[in-house]
């Protein structure tokens, strides 16, 4: 199978380097145009079914890459709770002890009042195998998942391998995977921007 991961386009909250994980927050204006040149430019691959997170700014994303499918919602891709830290920049909780905390950790702490970064990956990945099944039922070949970011970096992290930061990328980026039966990543690539 062939899988794209497409991480969802800009919000308003990205823009400003916010921590947006559950908040339901839809893509900005300059997000929706640059998802729009970048599919009028080819980037995205044609796919056969697309999944995404429930959440507004990936069922837009889906919407302005593949406008004729309706999306597939699978619950386990939501991105990660940030709790107390959720809507917030790095500027705001600058003083924070709990933030600075949660950065001499590496980011391995559970984020205060939400979930802890070994959970997320665990739902992400479960997301992952439930969709795989699926796709196999359906004899589908070629899926685009419109995700996350932390989606995106659980999924390659857990199941390609290497650090859980290697695979950030940017709104509108991901890469192209090369998926066996049994949902293991054999290869990738990363989507191609014309700039």
């Amino acid at each position: 199978m062939k899988i794209v991961l497409i991480r969802h386009g800009a919000t308003k909250g990205n823009l400003e380097k916010r921590y947006i994980g559950r908040t339901d927050e839809d893509l900005c204006g300059e997000g929706i145009k640059k998802l729009k040149e970048d599919t009028c430019a080819g980037i995205y691959p044609p796919a056969q079914a697309v999944f995404s997170s429930p959440m507004k700014r990936c069922l837009s994303t889906a919407e302005c890459i593949y406008p004729v499918q309706t999306p597939q919602i699978v619950w386990d891709f939501r991105e990660c709770d940030f709790g107390l830290f959720e809507g917030k920049n790095y500027k705001e909780l600058t003083g924070n002890p709990q933030y600075q905390q949660w950065i001499d950790s590496n980011g391995t702490l559970p984020f205060p009042g939400g979930e802890a970064l070994t959970d997320f990956k665990k739902r992400s990945v479960k997301g992952w195998y439930d969709m795989i099944k699926q796709c196999r039922l359906l004899n589908y070949s070629d899926i685009a998942c419109v995700i996350h970011g932390g989606t995106i970096m659980s999924v390659m992290s857990e199941i390609y391998g290497g650090g859980y930061y290697d695979y950030h990328c940017g709104n509108g980026d991901g890469y192209i995977c090369d998926v066996a039966l049994d949902g293991s990543i054999n290869n990738y690539t990363e989507l191609l921007r014309c700039e």
